[in-house]
């Protein structure tokens, strides 16, 4: 006899499955800390692979010993502070007041958007008037010339300061213009991390592979891959998100938390051939535990994690680095 009632397929916290809107995204809210430091970064992922390391978890049937547990490499080049957004607060939410542009511009940057000759507004008469000003974040881009990518176009985008303090923030992000930020000053080995990414496009699928519905047996009438029903007899509609259909799948932005660092580095992380399908890690990287978000070459934002565990130790044995050519 047939089961009166079956789970149902998909998942109304997502909704609706459509594109994301940008190929990388940015994180709506962020931890507060007592020091001004920036509290999200980004790199891109290199691909994945396999890290023995000492088990730490208390209580595990394996504490103590080694295990092999998947690993995610992500490399960080550093980030260029090219701007300071200063906003006030408006009865409609936070408004950027003023944005002040360094006097050291990247060529690169120009091919991604227009950089006005003349700054808005010059350090010198925010200083005066900063107490005005509810929030103060970092415009920064990234460098892709310095990672294994291979293009020149870099991703602009805005970057909080940890700091409860509107001065505290813009003494950092005053010294911190025209500089550098490096994934060393964001975070270290053993803390927690959210990542923030698009996930790899599927493109139009049916309901099948878009939510893993049964197929219909080969003697029902008309089509196998398809819903059985649409709906009850007395709605005059179908009821939206709760039938699967088919559609977009894939390309969605998603968030997953606590994703705990393992190692950062800039060496030993180039596998026999190169990482595949990405190229070589040239410079910064770090290596998270588990799997990430989206397709490599693609942009993952990093945060402080939001409800992240106190920080642990960690003893990487090795990182294992074989031929990843014909797998």
């Amino acid at each position: 006899m047939a089961k009166g009632h079956k789970q149902v397929s998909g998942s109304r916290g997502y909704w609706p499955r459509k594109r994301a809107k940008s190929i990388y995204s940015r994180f709506k809210s962020h931890v507060s800390s007592e020091e001004a430091l920036p509290v999200v970064f980004a790199g891109y992922k290199a691909g994945m692979t396999q890290a023995v390391v000492i088990e730490n978890k208390k209580g595990s049937a394996t504490h103590g010993r080694e295990v092999v547990k998947p690993v995610t490499v992500i490399e960080c080049p550093a980030l260029v502070v090219c701007g300071i957004r200063l906003y006030e607060q408006t009865t409609s939410g936070l408004r950027c007041a003023k944005q002040i542009w360094s006097q050291k511009i990247s060529k690169d940057l120009k091919r991604k958007t227009r950089i006005p000759k003349k700054t808005e507004a010059k350090a010198d008469s925010v200083e005066k008037e900063i107490e005005k000003y509810s929030d103060v974040r970092l415009l920064v881009h990234t460098k892709p010339r310095e990672s294994g990518l291979g293009k020149k176009k870099p991703e602009l985008f805005e970057i909080e300061i940890g700091s409860e303090d509107v001065r505290e923030k813009w003494n950092y992000a005053k010294m911190k213009l025209g500089t550098e930020i490096k994934i060393t000053d964001f975070i270290k080995e053993g803390e927690y991390v959210d990542v923030r990414a698009v996930t790899k496009g599927k493109g139009f699928q049916g309901p099948v592979k878009r939510f893993g519905i049964k197929i219909r047996p080969r003697k029902h009438e008309k089509k196998r891959r398809h819903t059985g029903v649409l709906g009850a007899r007395n709605v005059a509609r179908v009821l939206p998100g709760k039938i699967p259909m088919a559609g977009q799948m894939g390309f969605h932005t998603r968030t997953e938390y606590n994703k705990q660092v393992l190692k950062i580095g800039s060496e030993g992380i180039k596998p026999s051939g190169g990482w595949l399908g990405y190229g070589l890690v040239k410079g910064d990287y770090i290596v998270l535990q588990g799997s990430v978000p989206g397709p490599r070459k693609r942009l993952i934002m990093l945060r402080k994690g939001i409800r992240a565990k106190p920080p642990e130790p960690v003893t990487v044995k090795k990182i294992i680095l074989d031929s990843q050519q014909g797998v």
